[in-house]
C-alpha cells in the first residue's frame, strides 16, 4: 500500500495479519467498520475462535461530519498517534497502547476496548464509576505536569511543542466554542425552542468579555501538552478501570482546558437528569453523585499535582513559596471558564451530546438545554473569582436554583 487512500475492510485485514505476536498463527480475521465520530473511520479486526482483536483508526482528509467541503490535514493522525505514545508512556493503566501506524495513510493500529463502555453512555445509563476520578485525575495531573515546564526541560519542551502545532483541528476548537455560539453562524445548531437563549448569547456582552479572556488563554498558554478534546465521549470506562483515546486534538495549551472538559461534560449529564429521572430519590441520587464526582475529579488532579511538583519539579524558579498555590488556583480558574465554554457550545453549536438531545419528552429536553446554559453562563461569568473547587460547585447550584425559578 502507498499514496493515501481509504483503507478497505480487506486492507484492514491485511494489515492485521502483519503485526508480530498480536494474532495467533493462521488465525481468521473479520472486520468491519465502526467510526460513528465526525473526522476518522474506524476498522475493528477480530477473530473467528478467540478474543484477540485489534483496532485501526485512519484519518480521512475532510470533516465527516460535514463533508469534502471542509477538507482537514492528515497531519492530525501522526499528532494523536505520537500523543497516545506520550500518554501511554507517563500513564500505561488509561492510554491503550499503539501497536503500528503510518504518517503516510495517516493511520494508528491499536489496542481494542470493546470490553469497555463510553462514559457518555454508562452515564446515561446511570452506571457508577466509583474509580474515575481518580483515574483521570491522576492521568491528568501526569499528562500535564511532565509535559509542562515545572515537569520538563523548558527547551526539550519547546522542541516537543513544535512537534504538536496542530492548526486544522485547533481551528475548529477556536470556531465552535469560542466564536460561533456568540455570533449568528451556520455552524450552530438548536431548536426553535430556545432561540431567545441563543440571542441572549450573542447579544451578552459582558459574557463575551469573559469568554475572549478564555479564547486568549487558549490561543496563547502554551502550558503542556493537551488532549484538546478530552469529553466522556472520548473515555472508555469499566467500574475498575479507565482508558482515555482519540486525542488528535493535541497541542500545547492551558492544562485547565483539559480538565474543564470533563467537568463540563459531567455538568450537562447533571443537567441532563431530571430529563431521565424525572423524580425521586434516585433522581436526587444520581445528581449529587455526578456534583461529587466534579469535585473529586479536581480534588485528585490537584493532589496528584502537588505531588508530582514537590518530588519532580525541574524548574527552580517555581519553588518560590506561595508560587505553587497561585499556580493551582489559576488553573482552577481556567477549567471553571473552559467547562462552561464547554457547555455552552454544546446546546447551541455544531455536535451536541447524547445526555441532553437523547431526552425524548420535549419539554424536559428544553428544561434541561436551558439548565445546561444557565450553569456554563454562569461559569464563564465568574471563573475569575473561583478560588476553591467549592466556589466552582456554588457556582452550579447558584445557576440551577435561579433557572428552576425561572422555568
Amino acid at each position: 500500500m502507498s499514496a493515501y487512500h481509504p483503507l478497505t475492510s480487506e486492507e484492514a485485514i491485511t494489515l492485521a495479519q502483519r503485526l508480530p505476536g498480536v494474532f495467533s498463527e493462521n488465525a481468521v480475521l473479520n472486520c468491519r467498520e465502526i467510526g460513528d465520530g465526525n473526522l476518522n473511520l474506524v476498522f475493528h479486526v477480530t477473530t473467528e475462535n478467540s478474543a484477540e482483536s485489534i483496532i485501526i483508526k485512519q484519518a480521512v482528509p475532510y470533516a465527516k461530519v460535514v463533508g469534502e467541503s471542509w477538507p482537514l490535514s492528515l497531519e492530525r493522525a501522526r499528532i494523536e498517534r505520537q500523543s497516545l505514545e506520550i500518554q501511554h508512556r507517563l500513564c500505561p493503566d488509561f492510554v491503550p497502547k499503539v501497536f503500528a501506524y503510518s504518517d503516510e495513510l495517516a493511520y494508528t493500529i491499536m489496542e481494542d476496548l470493546s470490553q469497555y463502555t463510553i462514559m457518555r453512555k454508562g452515564l446515561i445509563d446511570g452506571i457508577t464509576y466509583p474509580r474515575f476520578a481518580e483515574h483521570i485525575g491522576q492521568f491528568l495531573a501526569r499528562t500535564l505536569f511532565y509535559t509542562s515546564d515545572l515537569g520538563m526541560n523548558q527547551q526539550e519542551k519547546k522542541e516537543l511543542a513544535g512537534r504538536f502545532v496542530n492548526p486544522d483541528l485547533c481551528k475548529i476548537t477556536e470556531d465552535l466554542i469560542f466564536e460561533d455560539p456568540y455570533r449568528t453562524s451556520a455552524n450552530n445548531s438548536y431548536s426553535d425552542s430556545i432561540e431567545d437563549e441563543a440571542e441572549a448569547l450573542r447579544n451578552d456582552i459582558p459574557l463575551h468579555f469573559e469568554v475572549a479572556l478564555l479564547r486568549e488563554k487558549f490561543l496563547t498558554h502554551s502550558q503542556a501538552l493537551l488532549h484538546g478534546d478530552l469529553h466522556t465521549g472520548s473515555i472508555f470506562v469499566t467500574p475498575e478501570s479507565t482508558k482515555v483515546i482519540d486525542p488528535e486534538f493535541a497541542y500545547f495549551g492551558p492544562m485547565g482546558f483539559d480538565i474543564g472538559a470533563v467537568i463540563g461534560n459531567l455538568l450537562l449529564n447533571y443537567a441532563s437528569q431530571p430529563g431521565r429521572n424525572p423524580s425521586g430519590e434516585d433522581l436526587t441520587l444520581r445528581e449529587e453523585r455526578l456534583l461529587e464526582m466534579v469535585k473529586d475529579v479536581w480534588n485528585h488532579f490537584e493532589s496528584s499535582f502537588r505531588s508530582l511538583w514537590n518530588k519532580d519539579l525541574v524548574d527552580e524558579m517555581s519553588r518560590t513559596p506561595g508560587y505553587q498555590e497561585h499556580y493551582l488556583t489559576e488553573v482552577l480558574r481556567d477549567a471553571t471558564g473552559f467547562a462552561g465554554c464547554k457547555m455552552i457550545r454544546r446546546i447551541v453549536g455544531l455536535s451536541h451530546v447524547a445526555d441532553i438531545d437523547g431526552i425524548e419528552n420535549d419539554m424536559a429536553r428544553e428544561t434541561a438545554q436551558r439548565k445546561a446554559l444557565a450553569v456554563g453562563k454562569n461559569l464563564v461569568r465568574h471563573h475569575r473569582n473561583v478560588g476553591t473547587v467549592d466556589d466552582l460547585l456554588k457556582l452550579v447550584h447558584l445557576a440551577t436554583t435561579e433557572i428552576g425559578v425561572s422555568i
